[in-house]
């Protein structure tokens, strides 16, 4: 009689794997994190934390956060089944920030600029009155004090729980945008996924420079709400960052492993700095050649003595 011995199945930790959202594939969850959270079968681009993307972005030490000060208000006392003063207490405790949009100074590549990097983990990074006083304060501090503005946008557009007060906020960065360019001021754009609603229509489009990751998905109304609305198929890639640049709505696709060598050689452009320099990996100083002087010679071993050149003689 056979027996069969049944062991009680080990435990397995969850969270060691996610399915790519384009592929399908089942990444590994640590390997995933140090690819910067880029897939590695087809190369899908996730959205990045806020506090990961200045990390990849900035000089290790010299960002150093700005307004940290300024805290949302429900002024409306919005009531979405949840108070909205309550979410943004639940948010907050969540991810540790006190808004979508993390500001301050750093260096890329050793270049100083001002950088505003949004948090989608924070209410979508929907941009309310305190996103865009804080767009609008990195653009005016980099016009003070002549340096370019490097912001990240990552959103689903403006917040609905401020009603009109967060659609002051495209006005409002798009005048401190005109104003830096016309004191001569640089900015640049980089939209990742997704971009899309006021954010779409203000500060992320309105920058000198605009980037896009890869298959980043930007635009205002959703492509199902489009495709709704107007009764017609939508061209395939439709809203997708290669679509926009193929009809010329953004200037470059620049992939993750990349943005940060990209960011420095078109800051060194407008800076007047070195853009070839830049644009180089941090070259590793050599070590010095050390020259040795020859040994001397020992007493045992003396100099050998050169032999006399014999004197040909005159044949006679």
């Amino acid at each position: 009689m056979a027996w069969t011995r049944f062991a009680k199945k080990k435990d397995m930790p969850g969270g060691l794997w996610i399915k790519c959202e384009s592929c399908g594939a089942m990444l590994f969850r640590k390997e995933f994190e140090q690819k910067n959270r880029v897939c590695g079968t087809c190369g899908y681009h996730f959205t990045l934390p806020g506090r990961e993307r200045i990390a990849l972005t900035a000089d290790h030490g010299t960002f150093v956060e700005m307004w940290t000060d300024l805290q949302p208000v429900d002024r409306l006392c919005f009531n979405d089944k949840v108070l909205y003063s309550e979410k943004l207490k639940a948010t907050q405790a969540k991810t540790g920030e006190t808004e979508a949009m993390i500001a301050g100074t750093a260096n890329i590549k050793g270049i100083p600029c001002v950088l505003g990097v949004m948090n989608f983990a924070f209410l979508g990074g929907s941009m309310g009155m305190v996103v865009g006083e804080k767009i609008a304060r990195c653009i005016e501090h980099a016009t003070e004090k002549g340096l370019p503005v490097v912001l990240f946008a990552c959103s689903g557009g403006a917040r609905m729980h401020e009603g009109a007060i967060s659609l002051m906020q495209m006005a409002k960065t798009c005048g401190a945008l005109a104003m830096q360019n016309r004191k001569g001021g640089i900015s640049i754009s980089v939209m990742t996924h997704p971009t899309t609603g006021g954010v779409t229509a203000s500060f992320a489009s309105a920058c000198d420079l605009l980037i896009a990751e890869p298959g980043a998905l930007i635009g205002f109304a959703g492509p199902r709400v489009i495709a709704t609305t107007i009764k017609k198929e939508l061209p395939k890639g439709f809203q997708r960052a290669e679509f926009l640049l193929e009809k010329g709505q953004i200037d470059r696709i620049v992939p993750r492993s990349q943005m940060k060598d990209e960011l420095a050689r078109l800051l060194a452009y407008a800076t007047g700095r070195d853009p070839v320099a830049a644009y180089k990996p941090q070259a590793v100083a050599a070590e010095p050649v050390i020259e040795v002087p020859p040994l001397p010679l020992s007493e045992e071993e003396p100099e050998p003595k050169s032999k006399p050149k014999r004197k040909k003689g005159k044949q006679g």
